[in-house]
């Protein structure tokens, strides 16, 4: 069982900058892929970033070059820094971990961008 927490979410205004964290504990497999997933009202949820943990990254074509993912491994954590955010950026924001044990989420954590 892998448990999830999020934080640092809130209201960012355009242009600023955030920085997402989750925590990852329980029985993790050391071989995973942890990213970061949203969705806003009336979407689906999409992905947004993610990185192996040998630290190969994937973006989604609408964040490339705004946002930055990233880990540190020996605390099981994942980061999502988001540089020069857009309106269209607001959505819950959602922590993933997976391995050929897990596909463990965690609760959510909001994000608005808002002047």
């Amino acid at each position: 069982q892998v448990q999830l927490v999020e934080s640092g979410g809130g209201l960012v205004q355009p242009g600023g900058s955030l920085r997402l964290s989750c925590a990852a504990s329980g029985s993790i497999f050391g071989r995973n892929t942890m990213g970061w997933y949203r969705q806003a009202p009336g979407k689906q949820r999409e992905l947004v970033a993610a990185i192996t943990s040998g630290g190969v990254t994937n973006y989604a074509d609408s964040v490339k070059g705004r946002f930055t993912i990233s880990r540190d491994n020996a605390r099981n954590t994942v980061y999502l820094q988001m540089n020069s955010p857009k309106p269209e950026d607001t959505a819950v924001y959602y922590c993933n971990l997976r391995s050929i044990f897990d596909n463990s989420w965690g609760q959510g954590t909001q994000v608005t961008v808002s002047s």
